[in-house]
């Protein structure tokens, strides 16, 4: 039997089963953001770009070149935008430019691709599958210097889907062997040389720079405005060897650990830098109250004895007070049964700013003594420290200070050795500032289980987001 209220015609009974499904669906999720699809983009070339393996025995930064290409291409740069120049098997490079008008000088962003090795074995996870553990995303390169390198490709086609028009070229530089130092197929090296043209910028950003957090917190944000000088020496001593049962007093390795032992001991003169003081005097203030009454000591100029003293006991600041020459690797013995013919030993300088080279060398000779020959493996060119540009620090300050209020910018000399150092020999200012906050003592960079928090990552992407679209605004 039919009810009175029932619909009578075929489009009737139709739109009443329709409205009845409507009425009862649940709500439909609202429409993911604009903001929200960026970020995927963002987590989609990281991840890609990590598991990319770029290592230097089995990996190929020319893959990882040709993947951050397309992801460029994709999003509407034309073909010749973007090149990828290989001068070496597996050692390519990504070199290309977002296109301005031309008002000011270009903008260089720097970030190398390649990564220290790893060994599965060693690490909680693969080291080349990003995984998100505890919210800390664990990978080879997670932070040195994917992180970055991802940041500049993401934010630059974010910056071309809104149709973004810059006041000066963009040039995007994502280079090979950067972890190897002196290699032939330095990136960034190998550009300077062979493509200047196209590498040159008023001024440049690049790794070397970080945010630090303090138990859990935003303490720091530290801009990295030069850097020291690369030096790598060889200890060895020579013996004719012996039967391990009737040993002689002329033994390689003892003469190689007595220099050790001297170099171990001895520490160069303490030299305070305009850089150096600079992060002395900034970061004094967050300091406990010990610390911070020696680090305004050091910003004076003329830190007594004692101040020097407990700071050089200090692992990070050590390197701001003084050049450093340490043992990294020892070679010895050809058999168990025998005194060693030869005792190695490989010993890695940072050289500060301004110090006398030459100074570096006598100092290691004497150190070495009559029996140890001391040999020069690499010299690397010193580089000036990058000004403080106001247009530059007015910005970097600007948008760090609205993501972490009342978390400082200090610059600072860093005291490793970065690819900035080739575009300062060359003229061109480098600054090492990233937005991505770590606590510097867990990050696992060059070490085991590399890691950084998710939630900064994404935060660091934001303000390299933010600060190339600042930058690239000026007039």
């Amino acid at each position: 039997m039919q009810a009175a209220n029932w619909p009578k015609t075929i489009q009737q009974r139709e739109f009443h089963h329709v409205r009845t499904v409507l009425l009862r669906r649940p709500p439909a999720a609202p429409a993911a953001s604009a903001a929200d699809s960026e970020v995927d983009t963002f987590k989609s070339i990281y991840k890609q770009l990590i598991e990319i393996n770029t290592t230097d025995s089995v990996g190929s930064t020319t893959e990882a070149s040709q993947a951050m290409r397309q992801r460029l291409l994709d999003v509407g740069f034309a073909p010749g935008d973007f090149e990828v120049i290989e001068p070496y098997p597996r050692k390519g490079n990504l070199l290309g430019r977002y296109k301005g008008t031309g008002l000011k000088k270009p903008l260089l962003l720097l970030a190398h691709i390649d990564v220290v090795e790893a060994r599965r074995e060693d690490w909680k996870t693969d080291p080349f599958k990003l995984q998100e553990v505890d919210g800390r995303n664990i990978a080879r390169g997670a932070i040195d210097d994917k992180a970055m390198a991802a940041s500049y490709v993401s934010a630059l086609a974010q910056l071309r889907r809104e149709g973004f028009k810059p006041n000066r070229d963009m040039v995007l530089a994502l280079t090979a062997d950067e972890e190897l130092g002196d290699s032939p197929a330095n990136g960034a090296s190998w550009l300077l040389k062979n493509r200047r043209q196209d590498v040159d910028a008023e001024f440049g950003i690049n790794e070397g720079g970080r945010g630090e957090l303090k138990n859990g917190k935003p303490h720091a944000h530290v801009m990295q405005i030069g850097e020291k000088t690369f030096l790598q020496y060889q200890f060895e001593a020579t013996g004719p060897g012996a039967h391990s049962a009737r040993p002689t007093p002329a033994n390689t390795i003892y003469d190689l650990a007595e220099a050790l032992v001297r170099l171990r001991q001895y520490r160069f003169p303490v030299d305070i830098n305009p850089a150096a003081r600079t992060y002395f005097e900034r970061s004094a203030p967050m300091q406990a109250e010990d610390v911070r009454a020696d680090f305004l000591a050091v910003a004076g100029g003329n830190p007594p004895a004692d101040v020097v003293e407990r700071l050089s006991n200090r692992g990070p600041i050590i390197g701001l007070l003084r050049t450093t020459c340490v043992a990294t690797m020892v070679q010895a013995g050809h058999a168990v049964t025998a005194q060693a013919q030869s005792a190695k030993a490989t010993i890695n300088c940072r050289a500060l700013p301004g110090q006398d080279l030459e100074f570096v060398e006598q100092k290691l000779r004497e150190i070495a003594g009559p029996k140890v020959k001391v040999t020069q493996q690499v010299r690397e060119e010193p580089a000036p420290g990058s000004p403080l540009k106001p247009e530059l620090m007015q910005v970097v300050e600007s948008i760090s200070g609205s993501m972490w209020p009342g978390v400082p910018v200090v610059p600072t000399m860093g005291v490793s050795t970065t690819d900035s150092r080739h575009f300062r020999a060359a003229g061109i200012p480098m600054y090492g500032v990233s937005g991505l906050f770590v606590d510097p003592d867990k990050t696992g960079v060059h070490a085991l289980d590399e890691n950084i928090g998710v939630a900064e990552l994404l935060k660091g992407r934001e303000f390299m987001y933010q600060l190339i679209k600042r930058l690239a605004s000026q007039s």
